[in-house]
């Protein structure tokens, strides 16, 4: 008993000490995004606890742009160690407010020596677009905030069109690359929607990249760009946007390589993108232009 004790303790530190150098190799990276004009975000990116490139491009952008308030909201954290707001609550010392409805997930974030480092809270709940607004209020936080991240596989847009307690300067957003480079579409809002339940695959989620823009500038806010993975796209508010370069959803799009679709007893398929596409041929989405749903089937043919 005495061995496996301290093994774990072993292995506590030497995850904090794995943390530390990826926090120190962050810091390196993001004071040389700082010296550089990138054309493209993309070219930003950098990983420290981010899924993919965004820690990068979120150093960038908040070095471009005037944040009077560095507070953030993300949801759809699961346990917080791989996220899109770690980095800025560690290396700049931001404060915030992490969701997810996994009350283990949650328990797991309130362990982590971060959340007495930092000014972290940590909110147990299953977000919809009706309690997403008392969700952040109940928590202190309201009007202007840094950075907003919205990534719940599932109701994303849903849930960003309902958000008005809170004014962000930057918003990340997960996109669904399968609904293209130029539909405005998204999964029907389903406030009981989980990912693995709608379809066994995996694969059915979210909203396209076009639908995202759309309600984007509906909330004052331009598209600079996306990441490289083809998995989230960035806005920041048209008041902020400074000499950002801003783009259209078809110059930003990217084809997701990334094949994380599995079968019926959930083994990965390892599907290309057309076959990906093919798969969730009869499922519903909803057009944002014309008001109705239709069938993946007949939006892509």
């Amino acid at each position: 008993m005495q061995k496996i004790k301290q093994l774990f303790l072993f292995l506590i530190r030497l995850e904090a000490r794995i943390a530390s150098m990826q926090s120190a190799l962050g810091r390196i990276e993001a004071r040389q995004n700082i010296l550089l004009d990138h054309m493209e975000i993309a070219n930003a990116e950098f990983k420290v606890f981010s899924q993919w490139g965004e820690d990068g491009v979120i150093q960038y952008l908040i070095s471009k742009v005037a944040i009077k308030s560095p507070v953030f909201v993300e949801f759809g954290v699961e346990n917080y160690t791989e996220s899109n707001t770690r980095f800025l609550l560690t290396n700049n010392n931001w404060s915030g407010l992490v969701i997810d409805g996994s009350e283990k997930n949650i328990n797991y974030i309130k362990a982590d020596h971060i959340y007495w480092r930092h000014n972290l809270k940590a909110d147990c709940a299953f977000i919809t677009k009706d309690n997403i607004n008392q969700i952040i209020e109940r928590n202190g936080i309201q009007g202007e905030i840094g950075l907003l991240s919205v990534d719940i596989d599932g109701n994303d847009y849903w849930v960003w069109s309902a958000i008005n307690v809170v004014n962000p300067c930057i918003v990340v957003c997960e996109y669904n690359s399968l609904w293209g480079a130029t539909k405005a579409v998204t999964t029907p809002y389903d406030p009981s929607f989980t990912r693995g339940a709608k379809h066994y695959s995996n694969l059915y989620y979210g909203a396209s990249i076009q639908a995202l823009t759309i309600l984007a500038n509906e909330k004052g806010y331009s598209l600079v760009g996306s990441n490289k993975a083809g998995n989230n796209v960035f806005f920041v508010r048209n008041d902020l946007l400074g000499d950002i370069k801003t783009l259209k959803a078809n110059e930003t799009w990217v084809k997701s390589e990334f094949r994380e679709s599995r079968d019926k007893h959930g083994n990965l398929t390892f599907l290309d993108f057309d076959q990906r596409l093919d798969l969730l041929a009869e499922l519903p989405l909803f057009d944002i232009d014309l008001q109705q749903t239709t069938s993946v089937k007949q939006l892509f043919n």
